[in-house]
């Protein structure tokens, strides 16, 4: 199996078909290998130099991605705004050429503008990939969940994913709608009305909507759950002012938070993914994230071999049966 389309950068899930999807997940899956041998280290990316430009806070996919490089044995920087030039006034676009100059082969980059790393791309001659932009993607994210379900289920044609809870500030969100319904699952998404997200404006083509996936609204819990394979819930993004689209905050736990209560009306088959961070008993109940129906700990767990494939794939020079 090979790609489609040599793949330049990874800006949103929209660049990749199916067949290139099923690609990353065979170099993910010889990758876990390494992970779970007895040494953890390969010399794939030697000599090369991955930076992380991260400015937005971040637990998760920034140490996954230095962990990923740093088993690679790639030289891995981090660069955040905070202690960096942007506070002497350096422009955005400046700083990131001066980080290509002195020598990144990579960058991945974190931004709370919507749009950011697709600019850095044309501005740039190194791979970007796109750690989270504002509220629109998160297409690494949406990888590792989608790897995470292939491997604990197995096919993805067919299956119905809820997508449970603050979408409209969700970048993971709108990078799930693109991958799983690029792998055949049915999305629906199910929160209060205020918070639905508006993918489609006035002045979208015509194209552009018919191109685009379907996706179910709901504001019922109930109804949203009833015929769910997978449930997705999602962290409640106060920072992105969410609290201000509901009335309280116990008004949204009763009505939308996953807890066993609400996961009766899910077939017994459900799994439950959470991209990260939680805040528990707000959006999902800590019981639930541990209990035997959750695919959450799997999703961290993958979440390093997903991140190793793409380095190789966008800097590397061997190919899946070289490694």
């Amino acid at each position: 199996m090979i790609l489609d389309n040599k793949l330049n950068n990874l800006l949103d899930i929209d660049q990749l078909t199916k067949n290139d999807i099923l690609y990353i997940f065979e170099f993910a899956e010889k990758l876990s290998l390494i992970l779970n041998g007895p040494v953890k280290k390969v010399p794939v990316l030697r000599g090369k130099t991955i930076i992380n430009y991260f400015s937005e806070p971040s637990t998760r996919t920034r140490v996954s991605f230095e962990n990923a490089g740093k088993i690679l044995s790639a030289d891995v920087i981090n660069v955040s705004s905070s202690g960096s030039s942007d506070e002497k006034g350096e422009s955005f676009i400046n700083a990131v050429q001066t980080l290509e100059s002195i020598g990144a082969d990579i960058l991945i980059i974190r931004h709370s503008d919507s749009g950011a790393p697709y600019f850095v791309s044309r501005n740039i001659q190194i791979p970007v990939i796109n750690a989270g932009d504002g509220s629109h993607a998160h297409p690494t994210q949406t990888l590792i969940d989608l790897y995470t379900v292939y491997k604990s289920i197995g096919e993805i044609e067919g299956l119905n994913l809820t997508i449970l809870g603050d979408n409209i500030h969700s970048r993971v969100s709108r990078s799930a709608v693109l991958g799983f319904s690029t792998l055949g699952a049915k999305v629906t998404f199910c929160s209060p009305t205020t918070m639905n997200a508006n993918f489609l404006s006035d002045n979208i083509s015509k194209e552009d909507i018919d191109n685009y996936p379907a996706v179910i609204y709901t504001s019922n819990l109930k109804d949203a759950l009833s015929e769910s394979d997978l449930i997705m819930t999602l962290r409640t993004q106060f920072e992105r002012k969410a609290s201000l689209v509901f009335p309280n905050i116990n008004e949204y736990t009763r009505l939308f938070k996953l807890s066993n209560e609400s996961l009766k009306y899910a077939p017994d088959k459900a799994k439950i993914l959470h991209p990260g961070p939680m805040n528990l008993g707000v959006e999902i109940d800590g019981y639930l994230s541990e209990s035997e129906r959750s695919l959450i700990n799997q999703q961290v767990m993958n979440s390093v071999a997903i991140r190793m494939a793409l380095l190789i794939i966008l800097i590397g020079e061997h190919t899946l049966d070289s490694i």
